[in-house]
């Protein structure tokens, strides 16, 4: 199966179905097939074939998922890049990928044009007066509307799309994913999340991200309904979900904590969700409590993966056991292996259920890449013996599910003791005016390392002290493991998806606040 055979049956199933809204725009499956068509031959007049890549940097919207679609019908490959890249950044995507065309918007015009400088290839612009030889998308998908189609030699094996990592250490990685990655990655969405025929979903996560594509392709597998949100705010979220009586939400926890804390919240406006998902960072239980009482969801999933496996993981029933990533998922093995921060383990090297270890995935999965683009060094060490190596700290409880527990390299070494992250910042996020916390290591010369939380307080004069003596009544953390130094700062830097740069704040790369 193809991607391009995965909307073609959505529109032959349920041609009228809504497919896509974009403020006043409204797609149906049956326009969405034709205009993707169209789209598709538009760009092999700019000599797009088999093969070619793409570069999309625009946000959510149709004109992305237009394009998205339309590559998938030629064997063109979209690269999606983040919007907020630099110039130099997206140069850097640009050239790594070899892309023969490029999409941009207003929004990314600076960058674009910028990183532009000297490439030969054709830039499309999407809106009004494109600058500079720029041709308009609306002149690229008329130049295909009355062209005879030609006959698709795309098979499942080639190439459907390039993610490029987050990059939360180095320059970005691009992860190729193939036509049969990504059908098996929308199917297995489907049934983890429990979708149903025609749920409805708000399309904010980043379609240059894995969750953004997740719930644009898992869409089209029910003939559900993406609703564009191009720019994140809490209150347009929700008026979104309230006009448009959507059914389902796969976001980021920091997402769910802006929906559940809004003024604008109310449980009347969010009714018509009955099913929850999260992926990209693990959800303290304070949160996970939260989303329990706001929207009374009927399925809340731990969706746990990454760019180059899509899943590794799900846990269905979150507010039974928080922070559980549950079981692997339906293409999926796992095992736990002995960490190092100066090695890796093998494959066959695991530990046993309590002790924390690296997760590491098989890559007989037909959602699994191949290797990165470009990269061999990456491939040297993430793959080894038909196993990715994620990176991922975690372990299994004796029941057999997964707890994910940081990074192996973010791992804090103090007197000895192996410290992780996550279990710090579960036990600090438990006081009721700490609104988001990052624990990271700092050099000592006692204890080689100690342990600097840093927090973002509600509205009252929370202190150091007060936050101290809450670690020390902790009953779930040891007392060697409390911060030894507490920095309340504005705003914790983090991914699109949703995952902690503490790299950012190990160099001093935030905004210190008087608490």
């Amino acid at each position: 199966m193809t991607l391009a055979q995965l909307l073609d049956r959505a529109a032959l199933r349920h041609p009228e179905a809504l497919a896509v809204v974009d403020g006043s725009r409204r797609v149906t499956y049956a326009d969405l097939a034709s205009q993707a068509a169209a789209l598709g031959r538009g760009f092999e007049g700019l000599g797009v074939g088999k093969g070619d890549r793409v570069l999309v940097a625009l946000k959510n919207r149709l004109e992305h998922v237009l394009a998205y679609w339309a590559l998938q019908t030629i064997g063109g490959v979209p690269v999606p890049a983040n919007f907020r890249l630099a110039g130099g950044e997206l140069r850097y995507v640009l050239e790594d990928c070899g892309a023969r065309v490029a999409l941009f918007e207003r929004a990314t015009a600076a960058a674009m044009l910028e990183a532009a400088q000297g490439w030969q290839g054709r830039r499309v612009f999407v809106g009004d007066e494109p600058p500079g030889e720029a041709l308009a998308f609306a002149e690229v998908l008329a130049s295909g509307a009355g062209t005879a189609a030609r006959v698709s030699r795309v098979a499942e094996g080639d190439l459907s799309l390039i993610l490029y990592t987050s990059g939360t250490t180095g320059r970005p990685k691009g992860v190729p994913r193939t036509h049969r990655n990504h059908h098996a990655g929308a199917l297995a969405h489907v049934i983890q999340c429990g979708y149903q025929w025609g749920e409805r979903t708000l399309g904010v996560m980043p379609l240059y991200h894995t969750m953004g594509i997740h719930s644009l392709t898992s869409m089209a597998a029910v003939n559900g309904c993406f609703v564009c949100q191009a720019d994140w705010s809490a209150g347009g979220a929700l008026s979104l979900v309230e006009a448009e009586r959507l059914t389902a939400l796969y976001l980021i926890p920091t997402l769910y904590h802006d929906l559940v804390h809004s003024a604008e919240f109310r449980p009347e406006r969010v009714a018509s969700v009955r099913k929850l998902a999260y992926a990209g960072a693990p959800m303290l239980a304070a949160l996970t409590e939260a989303c329990v009482k706001a929207f009374h969801p009927e399925v809340f999933v731990n969706h746990y993966g990454s760019t180059e496996v899509y899943t590794f993981s799900v846990f269905p029933d979150v507010h039974t056991k928080p922070g559980c990533a549950g079981r692997p998922g339906i293409h999926s093995r796992l095992r736990v292996v002995a960490a190092s921060a100066e090695r890796r383990a093998g494959p066959d090297e695991t530990v046993p259920p309590g002790e924390k270890g690296e997760i590491i995935a098989s890559l007989d999965s037909d959602e699994a890449f191949a290797g990165y683009w470009n990269r061999p060094d990456a491939d040297a060490k993430a793959l080894r013996d038909g196993w990715y190596f994620t990176g991922d700290m975690g372990y299994l409880d004796e029941a057999g599910d997964l707890f994910v527990s940081g990074r192996v390299d973010d791992m804090i070494i103090s007197g000895g003791e192996n410290i992780h992250p996550v279990e710090v910042e579960e036990a600090l996020a438990r006081h009721p005016e700490v609104r988001d916390v990052a624990v990271v290591g700092e050099p000592d010369q006692k204890w080689g390392e100690r342990v600097v939380a840093f927090v973002v307080a509600g509205d009252t004069g929370l202190t150091a002290d007060t936050l101290d003596r809450h670690c020390r009544e902790s009953h779930d953390l040891a007392n060697f493991k409390r911060p030894r130094r507490f920095v309340f700062v504005k705003e914790i830097p983090k991914t699109a998806s949703g995952k902690i740069l503490r790299r950012l704040l190990r160099d001093g790369h935030y905004v210190e606040v008087n608490a």
